[in-house]
């Protein structure tokens, strides 16, 4: 049995079964295989790195989507940057928003993954309220004329291309990018192996925004412990929306949840003692 092992951090290693390999070659920009594996189902890797799994993928996706969405008052229109494999777009249109733009930089994940992975997808490429560009997501904040009520950026690690996508002129380009209550989500990695990118959000976002913080979620596939997803909004102050109004909302949704509810929500903001002074500097 082959066994693929994550090397992404230095000291610490993940391994997973490879039941069957369904696909492997590399795209404009990086490697990608996907295979499969008894607990986890299909498991799309990027230069070695675990991206998604059918058996988790719905944690991560709905915290990206669900907080900020569920924050506001019949969201419109949301940007999504990155998140190729579509698990985020999906979450998002099970919202009444009237368009989800999504800005991905490399056109063969969303390929690979509306071949090998509509489980995560499923038809939000298809849907009528989607616009799918193609293209650089620094450069199209950093351009667009449009605002938004939501901004998530679903990106890969801070190395290579995905490293503009945490430096202080994208956040600030993000923020011009949304409306006066819009709200910004980041994809902020484990602080426990990666503390310094979650200090240089957070700090960047305490300058730029009146509200500006972080929640958590563990996903089981993104090791190292619990994952941190940076949250930032003139307008809007996610952490402390009022638990009916929060219940309201979700109640009347129309769509069941598997991670994220009302109590979550706010819960999800608590943050262990180490991690009491991020973005101190």
């Amino acid at each position: 049995m082959e066994l693929f092992l994550e090397t992404l951090h230095p000291d610490f290693q993940q391994g997973l079964a490879v039941d069957e390999v369904l696909f492997e070659g590399h795209t404009a920009f990086q490697s990608a295989r996907i295979f499969s594996n008894k607990t986890f189902g299909k498991v799309l890797t990027l230069d070695g790195v675990v991206q998604t799994t059918e058996a988790d993928e719905f944690i991560y996706h709905e915290m990206l989507s669900h907080m900020p969405l569920f924050a506001l008052d019949q969201p419109q229109d949301v940007l999504i940057i990155g998140g190729g494999d579509g698990g985020c777009l999906e979450e998002v249109l099970k919202h009444p928003v009237k368009s989800a733009t999504m800005v991905e930089l490399d056109p063969g994940v969303v390929d690979i993954s509306k071949q090998h992975l509509r489980s995560i997808c499923g038809d939000a490429f298809e849907d009528a309220r989607t616009e799918l560009i193609i293209g650089d997501g620094a450069k199209f904040v950093a351009e667009s004329e449009r605002r938004f009520d939501v901004v998530i950026v679903d990106s890969t690690d801070p190395v290579g291309p995905g490293e503009v996508l945490f430096s202080e002129t994208f956040y600030a380009d993000c923020r011009r990018c949304l409306t006066e209550r819009g709200v910004l989500i980041t994809q902020n990695g484990v602080p426990f192996l990666q503390r310094a990118e979650l200090d240089k959000s957070v700090g960047i976002f305490r300058k730029l925004f009146r509200h500006a913080g972080f929640y958590l979620a563990v996903i089981p596939t993104y090791a190292g412990g619990f994952m941190a997803l940076g949250c930032a909004s003139n307008g809007t102050d996610v952490a402390n929306v009022a638990p009916d109004v929060l219940a309201a909302r979700y109640q009347s949704a129309g769509f069941a949840t598997r991670y994220y509810n009302p109590a979550l929500h706010r819960a999800c903001f608590a943050a262990p003692s180490f991690l009491h002074d991020v973005g101190a500097g």
